[in-house]
This record gives C-alpha cells, structure tokens and sequence, in this order.
C-alpha cells in the first residue's frame, strides 16, 4: 500500500492529563513527521499527581479498532504501550500477526509514574510469550526489565548490560533497555540485537517532571522506522528527542509534570549532545 506520508499506530491507554500513553504518542508522531493513528485499550483517569482510575476496553472494541484502521489505512510501524490484561494482549499479538510483519516497537508498561498498576500481575508471562516475539524492539526501563526477568534489581551499566542480554532471549530482534532510573552518572539506554551493543549517553537532567518518558522514548523509535530509519537510527533520534523534551518539561499541575514534546521543533539548538559508544 503506497501512501504520501509514513504511518504509525499507537496501541495503548489514553491519559486524561495528556502527558503520557495515546496523547503522547500522537504528540510524538506529529512532531517527528508521522502520521498517527490509534487503537486505545483502556481509559485512565489521571494527573501529574497519579491514576485515580483504569478503565479497560472489551478485547473485541481493541480488535476493531485495530482492524478499521490496518485494513484501510495501513501502518508502517506500529507502537504498544498500556495493554492491561493477558485477553488485550492475545489481541494484539494476534492482530499484530494476522497484518505483519510490520515493524513494532513493544513498550512494556506495567506502573504509572506515581506507582499505579497498569499491567495486571498474570498478563506479565502472556507479554513475554506472545508480544516479545514479534517485537522489532521492545523498550523496558529498569523496573519493567527486573519485572519481566524476575530481578530484585539493577543498580550498574553491567548489570544492564545483562539484563539486556536476557531480555533478548525472550525473542524481540533488539532491546532498548533504558537507564535513567540508575541513580548515578550520565542517562544511558542500552541497544542489544544479540550481537552488538550500543550505548547512548547524555546527561542527566536534573527535574522531577517525567511524567510520559517512556511513552514518547517508544514512539520517537516507532516514528523513526515508520521513516525507513533502521533501528541504531531510530533510536539516536529518539534519544535526543526525548533529552530535548525533558530539558524543556512543563511543570504543570500539583505533581510530576510532562515532557515537552514541541521542544525538539522549538529548542533544536539547545538540545545537549548524545554521545553514541559501540561496545
């Protein structure tokens, strides 16, 4: 199917407050030159200072949804994100299937950034099963990769490093393992293919607002391979877009406040430098 512009779809929860989940994926795809489309699996009720409610969608609305817009439209890449329940992500992974192979970067979100659940504690085994073998890359950061593995905790760049290592044999093509929950030094994310390493390092901002890092990461990844970009690629520019968007963070509300993800557009020039190491 030809289209004028590249194409992304977000499958994920929408966030009332609009700082992270469908309404920063959007953000994020418009922003990198992608046209965005979506297939929302849960309604939240939420603000910077947290979740005050999840609403799941039936399986069969997500599947819908997620029809309308592939059979017609089409997508060159696609993104999850919020999927709440084993039965959601069966869906998904079987739609993801019946319509691919489309290139797919998986978010494993499992808790809010003020601590709330979004991923039921049985639905951890069917991501790892069903999901992760059909990821082009999937993009945990440290509590999510020492959920999915079982760790009480990685607390240094070997251990992620490892943890990399083990992510991958759970089946995605590559691992984009994120660090800035390390408590020390430079923000650096980890890219594992199961042969080569490569760190991308910058530095670490200092503010509390974060609120949708992880979200925009994912779907900066997914807007780069919608573009024909491969995955090294994607993932530089993803880094400087989401470094960008941190410094420039809105402190809205009473709590942790969103990225900003105009920053890319508005303060290219400030954006700090991204140094890339090839282990």
């Amino acid at each position: 199917m030809s289209s004028t512009i590249a194409r992304a779809l977000t499958i994920a929860g929408s966030d009332s407050g609009g700082g992270a989940g469908i309404q920063a994926d959007l953000k994020t795809f418009q922003e990198l030159g992608v046209f965005g489309m979506s297939a929302i699996t849960a309604i939240t009720a939420q603000n910077t200072l947290g979740v005050q409610g999840v609403y799941p969608l039936e399986p069969q609305a997500i599947e819908q949804q997620i029809d309308s817009v592939l059979s017609d439209i089409g997508a060159d890449s696609v993104k999850t994100g919020m999927l709440f329940s084993a039965e959601i992500i069966s869906v998904v992974a079987r739609k993801l299937a019946q319509y691919g192979p489309i290139p797919t970067v998986v978010d494993p979100v499992m808790i809010a950034k003020g601590g709330a659940p979004l991923l039921r504690p049985e639905a951890v085994e069917a991501m790892r099963l069903e999901l992760f073998p059909l990821a082009t890359v999937v993009t945990p950061n440290i509590p999510e990769a020492c959920a999915l593995l079982n760790l009480r905790g990685i607390e240094t760049l070997d251990g992620m490093l490892e943890a990399a290592r083990m992510l991958h044999r759970l089946g995605p093509k590559h691992v984009f393992l994120k660090g800035g929950h390390l408590s020390e030094g430079d923000a650096v994310d980890v890219l594992f293919d199961g042969e080569s390493t490569i760190l991308f390092r910058s530095p670490r901002i200092p503010t509390k607002h974060t609120h949708g890092t992880g979200c925009t990461t994912a779907s900066a990844i997914a807007a780069g391979l919608a573009k024909g970009l491969g995955v090294k690629e994607a993932a530089a520019e993803a880094k400087r877009f989401i470094t960008a968007a941190i410094q420039s963070a809105i402190p809205l509300g009473q709590g942790i406040g969103p990225t900003h993800h105009a920053a890319w557009r508005l303060n290219r020039d400030r954006i700090p430098q991204i140094a890339v190491e090839t282990l």
